[in-house]
C-alpha cells in the first residue's frame, strides 16, 4: 500500500511553526550571550584565579561534560523543586542550556587564551596597564578571533540540542512539531518540514555569526 504525501495542513500550521521557531531563536540568543559570558569568566578564573576557584570550575566542567544534557535539564526542572526552587519551563531550559554551553566553551575560550603569546601580556603590564585592562583589551580580542570558528560551531550544536527542551513542555520548534503530527497524523510531512526549518535556522545563524564576527573581530574570522 503506497503512502500519499499531503501538505495541505501546512497552511494552517504555519503560525505554530513560526512560534516554535521564534522560541528556539529566543532560547539560543539568551544561551549564546549568557553562556559565552560565563565561559569567559570561567576560562579566566581557571587560569588566574585562586586554587579553590580553579578546582570548582574544573569540577563543574567535568560534571556537565560527562552527563547527558537531558538529565541536566530534568535535574533543574524536576529535581530543584524538591528543595523549593521552582522554575518556569522556559527559564529552566535557558538555565540548563546556558550551563551546558558554558562548560564546553570554557575549554574553547581557554584554548584561545593560551594561544595568545604571554609576551604581549608582560609588555602591556610593563607599560602600566592594569591586569583587567590587559585581559579585556589585548588578550581576549585575540583569543576570540582564534576560537571564533569553534565557538560558532558550539552555538549551532546548542541550538540543535534545544530540541530536547520540548520534554519539559517548552513550546519550541520540536514541541510544536509533536503537537502538529499528533493532530494531523502526518508524521513524515511534519518532521520533514521541521527538519527543513532547523536547516534554515542553522545556516542562517552561522552566516549571521560569521558576518557579525567579521565586523566585531576584524579579519581572520571565517
Amino acid at each position: 500500500m503506497g503512502y500519499s504525501l499531503d501538505f495541505g495542513w501546512l497552511a494552517d500550521a504555519t503560525g505554530a511553526i513560526a512560534r516554535g521557531a521564534a522560541t528556539t531563536i529566543l532560547l539560543i540568543a539568551v544561551t549564546t550571550l549568557a553562556g559565552t559570558f560565563l565561559s569567559i569568566l570561567g576560562a579566566a578564573g581557571r587560569r588566574n584565579g585562586p586554587l579553590l576557584l580553579k578546582r570548582a570550575i574544573g569540577v563543574y566542567v567535568e560534571i556537565i561534560r560527562n552527563t547527558p544534557f537531558l538529565v541536566q535539564l530534568f535535574f533543574i526542572f524536576f529535581g530543584l523543586p524538591s528543595i523549593g526552587v521552582r522554575l518556569d519551563p522556559v527559564l529552566a531550559a535557558m538555565l540548563a542550556m546556558t550551563l551546558n554551553m558554558a562548560a564546553y566553551t570554557i575549554e574553547i575560550v581557554g584554548a584561545g587564551l593560551d594561544a595568545v603569546p604571554r609576551g604581549q601580556t608582560e609588555a602591556a603590564l610593563a607599560l602600566g596597564l592594569r591586569p583587567r585592562q590587559v585581559f579585556v583589551k589585548i588578550v581576549l580580542p585575540q583569543a576570540l578571533k582564534v576560537i571564533f570558528p569553534a565557538l560558532t560551531s558550539q552555538i549551532i550544536i546548542m541550538m540543535l540540542e534545544s530540541a530536547v527542551v520540548s520534554q519539559i513542555a517548552v513550546r519550541e520548534l520540536t514541541y510544536e512539531a509533536d503537537m502538529l503530527q499528533a493532530r494531523t497524523f502526518r508524521a513524515f510531512e511534519t518532521y520533514f518540514v521541521v527538519t527543513m526549518v532547523y536547516l534554515v535556522l542553522s545556516m542562517g545563524l552561522r552566516r549571521l555569526l560569521v558576518s557579525g564576527g567579521r565586523r566585531a573581530l576584524g579579519a581572520g574570522v571565517s
